[in-house]
């Protein structure tokens, strides 16, 4: 149950918000759309849902022509951002709102939204309505009713983004077993990267409405393919160049290495800087350092490191970056 696109424009009077996309989801992967807003991600599952028509380009669905298929022909199960359930409705009937359109047998359907119950692990809830269940709550049930007339593929437009932070974690995790279980090709938009990370097999960055780069979430991090790439997946720093030098260097936080100096001023190592700031958060405490040429770096280290370096506020440490990525102007490292 593949999914592929190929050059895919989209335009809205003299916005081109989708321009020339390409790639292609293989069966039963979850892959994420990831970028900022306005980057072409939800224009692009809507044109996969037959929601929006492409101005140029083509989408195929399990091999077949699905560019000018109705949306009902395309059999996607879609899920919003914001639910979408039907108020007046119980859980198992929203559930099986879907089965029944179909023409679906009674027997069939009591004994398909029973399992999908089972499944998102609302049971207990079955006879309830919307209003009477919490947004994480919804959101599963909005996924069972996506899932109940088994669709060829499953589309998610930034299903959890009207929930608190800790609601999305639980979520993200769950969603990522649900999808082993039920192995259907799924597409996912996000802004979210470290949600986009966690779930995904397969990361595609879009940037103005244009590819950056398509893989896993390993790749992606480890070796990203522009400046823009490596700045929106996780927060980066930026080394300046000496005149005449290479462009900027730019590294993460994690992979730069602090020791303490003994003295109150700058080192004779290579970079050498003040510590400004120290925030814990949890296992990782975040520093922030001014070099000795004014220079702002991010350093992450893990709590156990902190505390055998015994830093604070004031204190000069020497710097030494572990890997630095030089980007040319082709954007290739």
């Amino acid at each position: 149950m593949s999914i592929r696109v190929e050059h895919l424009t989209k335009r809205f009077n003299s916005f081109t918000a989708v321009d020339d996309v390409s790639f292609t989801v293989e069966s039963g992967q979850l892959v994420a759309l990831l970028g900022p807003s306005g980057s072409g991600k939800s224009t692009i599952l809507r044109m996969i849902a037959g929601l929006e028509s492409p101005d140029q380009g083509h989408v195929y669905i399990t091999g077949d022509q699905a560019t000018h298929q109705s949306v009902q022909k395309r059999n996607v199960g879609f899920v919003f951002q914001h639910y979408a359930l039907f108020k007046h409705m119980t859980v198992f009937e929203n559930i099986a709102f879907g089965l029944r359109v179909r023409g679906r047998p009674r027997r069939e359907v009591k004994q398909r939204v029973g399992r999908l119950l089972e499944l998102v692990q609302l049971q207990a809830f079955a006879k309830r309505y919307p209003s009477q269940m919490s947004g994480g709550q919804r959101q599963r049930v909005a996924l069972a009713r996506a899932l109940a007339p088994e669709p060829r593929v499953l589309l998610l437009d930034e299903p959890f983004g009207a929930l608190d932070a800790q609601v999305r974690v639980e979520l993200r995790n769950w969603l990522r077993k649900l999808h082993e279980e039920v192995h259907v090709t799924s597409v996912f938009v996000t802004h979210d990267q470290e949600e986009a990370l966690e779930v995904s097999d397969v990361l595609v960055i879009l940037n103005k409405g244009r590819i950056e780069q398509v893989g896993s979430p390993r790749d992606v991090y480890e070796r990203p393919a522009s400046p823009f790439v490596m700045s929106f997946i996780g927060p980066v720093n930026r080394l300046r160049a000496e005149k005449g030098e290479s462009p900027d260097r730019m590294i993460r936080p994690t992979e730069i290495d602090i020791r303490r100096s003994d003295g109150d001023g700058p080192t004779t190592a290579e970079l050498a800087g003040r510590v400004e700031q120290v925030r814990f958060l949890g296992a990782t405490v975040k520093l922030e350092i001014i070099l000795a040429d004014g220079q702002v770096l991010q350093v992450h280290v893990s709590r156990d490191r902190f505390a055998q370096l015994q830093l604070q506020k004031g204190d000069w440490v020497s710097v030494e970056p572990k890997e630095t990525r030089v980007f040319r102007e082709d954007y290739s490292i």
